[in-house]
């Protein structure tokens, strides 16, 4: 026995039950700690086993996509999500097609990008399976100057609203780098999903004000039907580089093209780099790929707006574009989702940048039980552990020391 203990120390918990071993659904009637008062008042379940917006994630190469053998000169990124329009899966994303890699601002020209969002097209493709897809052609090109995009239009999402198509857009008048990565958002418009579409050739989200989180950037507009009216998230990064933050905010109209007024909230987020959203149950969930303390989480507001954490997991998709059958028509039931198309933005290196497209599979739906999806245990080859080995500097620094 050990001596020398004091009640402090060792407080008699006689009367305290111990925590069940079977762990309870619903918290049980005894003092808890900290982590375990989280656990049942933050998530939905206490095993992210049985937590609908827990998941892990399966990833699967996309046939149909040419790169030109990877030489950095074709690009695919940031795809919309994907809809389901007379039997066939629609996505549209960015494409870049040009002479060279992306060479920086200082050396961009009318023909050569300083990024892999510059110089860019929103091109669109066509699946029966979501695995195989067949490139359509563009779908929105860059306006002539001076009209908002003639530098490039870029990381575009879908919204369906009675009976006609709306894509929105970020709308580059300069190249990306010049000053940083400013634009604002422009749509365009159609009566089918094939086109043709008639741009709106008007900023439908602004800039914020002066000094405000969204000043310099309104990114990856994501349209979701929400109470009867079109939301609108979208990203900003705030702060001077690297002390930054990417967070959500969300606009909010009665009509697609606006006017669309923001809420007061924003950002709704604290972390995060895409918008990745989809109806669930009567709010909105959100997937938090990077960037924040909150990075690697999944997240729910019951109201569309105040978001906490439902689950934390790994390898979430970057860019995720995902097929959310009730994206515009959930009303206050939404059953989530199961797959969808990404990115990869280091397909090509050493001076051949590039981007990817990809399926990711997941469950996250009320109407899925996968349980090979609900993993938390994650086993990766060691080389993908030494991929992230240090680098020269960091080498050199560690074996002086």
């Amino acid at each position: 026995m050990l001596s020398g203990i004091t009640t402090a120390e060792s407080p008699d918990n006689s009367a305290t039950p111990s925590y069940p071993w079977d762990i309870p659904q619903s918290k049980p009637e005894r003092p808890l700690s900290a982590a375990m008062e989280r656990l049942y008042d933050n998530y939905l379940t206490p095993r992210p086993e049985d937590n609908e917006l827990f998941s892990t994630f399966a990833y699967t190469k996309l046939k149909g996509f040419d790169y030109n053998g990877g030489d950095g000169t074709i690009s695919r990124r940031d795809p919309s999500k994907v809809i389901k329009v007379d039997g066939k899966y629609y996505v549209w994303y960015t494409k870049r097609d040009t002479p060279t890699p992306p060479q920086g601002a200082a050396k961009s020209t009318d023909t050569i990008p300083s990024t892999d969002w510059d110089l860019c097209d929103i091109w669109y493709a066509t699946s029966e399976d979501g695995f195989t897809w067949t490139e359509q052609g563009v779908a929105i090109p860059r306006p002539e100057k001076p009209l908002v995009g003639w530098r490039s239009v870029a990381t575009t999402d879908i919204l369906e609203w009675e009976g006609k198509y709306y894509l929105y857009y970020q709308s580059f008048v300069e190249a990306s780098g010049t000053k940083g990565d400013h634009c604002p958002v422009a749509a365009s418009y159609a009566d089918s999903p094939d086109g043709p579409w008639t741009p709106c050739n008007k900023v439908i989200i602004p800039n914020g004000e002066p000094g405000s989180w969204d000043q310099y950037s309104i990114h990856d507009p994501y349209p979701l039907v929400y109470k009867g009216k079109i939301y609108i998230y979208y990203k900003a990064a705030y702060g001077d580089r690297p002390d930054y933050l990417v967070g959500n905010g969300v606009a909010i109209a009665d009509h697609p093209l606006g006017s669309f007024k923001k809420h007061p909230l924003n950002p709704l987020t604290n972390s995060g780099h895409e918008t990745a959203l989809f109806p669930f149950k009567e709010g909105i969930a959100a997937l938090i790929i990077s960037n924040g303390n909150e990075a690697n989480t999944i997240q729910y507001a019951p109201d569309g707006v105040n978001f906490n954490i439902a689950s934390v997991t790994t390898m979430l998709p970057t860019a995720a574009g995902s097929y959310v059958p009730d994206a515009f028509t959930s009303n206050g039931n939404g059953r989530g989702i199961t797959w969808g198309l990404s990115h990869f933005t280091n397909a090509g290196k050493q001076g051949k940048q590039h981007s990817i497209l990809a399926r990711f599979d997941c469950d996250l739906s009320l109407d899925v039980d996968d349980r090979a999806m609900k993993n938390t245990h994650l086993y990766l080859d060691p080389e993908v552990y030494f991929s992230k080995g240090l680098n020269a500097k960091q080498k050199a620094e560690r074996s002086a020391k």
